[in-house]
């Protein structure tokens, strides 16, 4: 704890660099300095332009916002704290303590309402909390040492149903009184499996145990170790009850006694073993008390995960961390079980009909959980392949319905696949699906009738919430553009929609209590997100109330790049954002540079706030430079609908890398610039698109800079992999031409190639093997630049500062003027 405590003030000890305080300094005469434009600025990274206000919470009354925030400047070192900020114009965040969250913070937690809508229970560190809506005091209910978690209230309102040590409890909140619902143990844990101790004479140990040897039960001898019925000795215990008197009373004892506990234990639910190594991921209970859904996961035996070395540690020891496993090796099974109460009985279901395994279901299966009377809980699974998405109604009596499914040839995914629920008071559920092409929202009764498609359009839908009074949904989307993201309110049976927010850019809405207003999370292309309230109404003016970048960081003028759309070689048209020269105020240098974002299932071309805030500003340096940056939405990414996002499945380099060679050849045409003379650069999946740009098309290209590599999708994990390329035992095609190491020959411009030490996601070992393939070949002209200290996305301003200064260095020394000096080609048609 002393440690905790005093390491940070140390940290925020640490003396400035001379650059950066004059950066943060007024000048002499009051004027705020300009912007120093230099890697080693830009790449103070939230400590220049700020961090996002997250987790926005209302207070019952709809006064105050509570959010998780840094002011402008805060050192990179400082997790996000706590803020509040009254809902009003004009208000001022303000710092709040630990002390102050421990007692707002149950007020502030979203929990299940009880049906008369009067109160909601929640979970706050581990304990359990009764909230009047509109209050502001909370009742507590538990204070206990064990974690209680997912409370519900009972269908009548009397009980509060939550889970506490994999068990699920009832609580009565008229008396306090908490009974056990459920027994669920592990074979094999202390106490799990076996039978529960007896009460009262004769249960327990000693002499009671030893005259229960003498009585009904047989004794531990021979009969028991030969492990049948004998003969003999039947005939010995039948003269001896003949005999004696004190044996037929001890019989007739245990005979009572065995009676009084059947009668005491048939009011106690039936216990459910579990494996040895089984755990349960989530536990629901029925409001009207009747049954309980549980879903466990059973880990995969005989796998093997790699080991990442840590090196830079406090003990001086080269330390190990426990990695992931690789696509293909065995995966985590798992169980859905169904328990009905108060008898406990117990039975597995089958999240994917047709499993004929009875118990094998994706670690993925979610219990989205139970409508409010408590007759039917909703679950939706996927199968292993990653191709079939099944939603199933259960009913409190155990029986199955299949309310709709999603099948994809290569594999069901979208943007809003946990949007699923109830609504109409139970009786018909909404969810998104790409059934279309597109994700949009659907309808089906509880039974699976009545299937209605409620959007349609060449758009997505990102999110969807249900109303306070059932009757509408709240939609967020890319109905307006596929660049910007709004809000929409939706009558529940469909039809037109209103659009809440209208200012272009990208919304993260959060309704007030009584939903008259929104807190608002809004960032431009060239304004990072802040927080904003007002009406919750078309075209309301809303009000900001925070302010995260730096005042040297607002002043400069960053721009709104515009949107282009490159023609592709099989004529779809891909956007793509341009960063100009002559937007900056600079002048042409003839060289180029394409930006690759990450992730692959990502959107980047938007006018709202990128996730890559350090390379939006690295791009505006290119491009103060003299070079014409892109930056595109290649196949495969985010926000364009099923095929758009499905074009990669069994090539990852094939289609996706084909758009960025048409980005070239577009940056030829428009502009004139040899490609020679055009870079390109990305980071994971971005860095795996350069290594494929540079290895199998090198003739559009000049120089590249690949940023954590993937270089053999075999050494990927299992979730991402699997769904794109299969598995490498059984599609060696999708592996084989997927992978740059298998094209590393193909390298002929300079390389520069930089992996944190510590990747955990994408291994260092990936870099290591492919640099070994590379001396092998006898490549020159590549380098290896490597982080010790840095996971896959790197933290400390000196590792990014380090690294795109390499990234500048090579493109100026092989691009840019650096090239022009040694001749290197001008135009477009010079040789390569």
């Amino acid at each position: 704890m002393t440690m905790r405590l005093v390491l940070p003030a140390l940290l925020l000890a640490a003396p400035l660099s001379a650059q950066t305080l004059a950066a943060r300094q007024p000048s002499a005469d009051g004027a705020r300095a300009p912007l120093e434009f230099t890697i080693a600025n830009l790449m103070r990274g939230p400590e220049l332009y700020g961090r996002e206000p997250s987790q926005v919470r209302w207070t019952a009354d709809g006064r105050w916002l509570y959010f998780q925030w840094n002011p402008p400047g805060t050192d990179w070192r400082v997790s996000p704290k706590p803020y509040r900020v009254r809902a009003v114009e004009g208000a001022t965040p303000e710092a709040v303590s630990e002390a102050h969250m421990d007692s707002i913070g149950p007020l502030l937690q979203p929990g299940r309402p009880s049906p008369d809508r009067k109160r909601r229970v929640v979970a706050y560190r581990g304990d359990l909390y009764l909230v009047a809506e509109g209050a502001s005091v909370a009742r507590r209910l538990t204070q206990t040492a064990s974690v209680e978690s997912d409370p519900a209230f009972s269908a009548d309102g009397r009980l509060v149903y939550f889970v506490r040590d994999n068990n699920v409890y009832a609580l009565e909140l008229d008396g306090g009184l908490v009974r056990q619902v459920s027994d669920i143990r592990v074979a094999g844990a202390a106490g799990g499996a076996a039978a529960p101790t007896g009460f009262g004479f004769g249960g327990g140990g000693g002499r009671g145990a030893a005259l229960q040897q003498g009585g009904g039960a047989p004794p531990q001898g021979a009969g028991a170790q030969r492990g049948r019925p004998d003969p003999h000795d039947a005939a010995l215990q039948a003269q001896q009850r003949a005999l004696f008197e004190v044996i037929r009373d001890r019989a007739w004892t245990d005979s009572v006694e065995a009676a009084a506990r059947r009668e005491r234990t048939s009011r106690d639910p039936k216990s459910v073993t579990l494996a040895a190594n089984e755990r349960i991921v989530a536990l629901s209970v029925s409001p009207n008390g009747k049954a309980l859904l549980l879903s466990t996961v059973i880990p995969a035996q005989g796998t093997q995960n790699t080991r990442i070395p840590n090196w830079v540690t406090a003990s001086g020891y080269t330390e190990e961390i426990n990695g992931r496993t690789k696509v293909g090796d065995a995966q985590s099974s798992g169980r859905l079980i169904f328990v009905s109460l108060p008898s406990g009985d117990s039975r597995f279901l089958r999240a994917i009909p047709g499993d004929s395994t009875n118990a094998a279901v994706p670690s993925f299966a979610q219990i989205i959980g139970w409508n409010e009377t408590g007759s039917h809980a909703l679950v939706s699974a996927g199968s292993p392949d990653f191709k079939t998405r099944v939603i199933q109604s259960v009913s409190d009596g155990g029986e199955t319905k299949v309310i709709a499914t999603d099948r994809d040839t290569a594999w069901v995914a979208g943007p809003c696949q946990g949007c699923v629920g109830w609504f109409d008071g139970g009786k018909r559920v909404y969810y998104v699906s790409e059934a279309d092409g597109w994700a949009h929202l659907y309808a089906v009764d509880a039974d699976g009738t009545g299937r209605t498609q409620l959007t349609q359009g060449q758009f997505e839908l990102y999110d969807v919430t249900l109303s306070k009074d059932g009757r509408s949904f709240y939609l967020t989307s890319s109905e307006k553009s596929p660049f910007e993201r709004h809000v929409y309110r939706m009558p529940v049976g469909g039809g037109a929609r209103t659009q809440i927010t209208t200012r272009p850019g990208g919304h993260t809405v959060v309704l007030s209590p009584d939903e008259s207003m929104i807190a608002d999370v809004f960032s431009t292309s060239n304004r990072p997100p802040e927080l904003f309230v007002g009406r919750n109404r078309a075209g309301a003016t809303l009000a900001q109330l925070t302010t995260s970048p730096t005042a040297e960081w607002l002043a400069h003028p960053w721009i709104v790049p515009e949107i282009v759309r490159i023609p592709a070689s099989d004529g779809v048209q891909v956007p793509a954002r341009i960063y100009r020269p002559k937007d900056v105020g600079a002048t042409p240098n003839g060289a180029a540079v394409i930006f690759v974002h990450g992730a692959g299932y990502l959107h980047n071309v938007h006018n709202y706030w990128s996730q890559y805030a350090r390379e939006f500003q690295f791009n505006h340096l290119l491009a103060s430079k003299g070079y014409v940056v892109l930056d595109v939405d290649y196949r495969g990414s985010a926000g364009y609908g099923r095929d758009w996002r499905t074009a990669i499945y069994r090539w990852m380099g094939g289609r996706d890398l084909q758009d960025h060679v048409d980005a070239s050849k577009y940056l030829t045409k428009e502009y004139g610039i040899h490609p020679e003379r055009i870079g390109i650069y990305g980071g994971s999946y971005g860095g795996f698109i350069t290594l494929m740009a540079l290895f199998t098309a090198p003739e559009h290209f000049g120089a590249g800079a690949a940023l954590r590599s993937v270089t053999d999708w075999a050494h990927y994990n299992h979730g991402y992999t699997g769904r794109i390329l299969n598995l490498p035992q059984h599609d060696t095609l999708a592996y084989r031409r997927s992978s740059p190491i298998y094209f590393a020959e193909g390298l002929a411009d300079p390389l520069l190639m930089a992996h944190g030490m510590v990747d955990v996601n994408v291994h260092f070992s990936d870099i290591v093997r492919l640099s070994q393939r590379l001396i092998e070949l006898g490549k020159t002209g590549w380098e290896l630049a490597v982080y010790p200290v840095e996971d896959h996305a790197f933290v400390r301003p000196d590792s990014w500062t380090d690294e795109y200064r390499r990234i500048l260095e090579l493109f100026e020394k092989n691009l840019g003027p650096d090239r022009a000096k040694a001749g290197g080609p001008t135009a477009a048609g010079a040789p390569k």
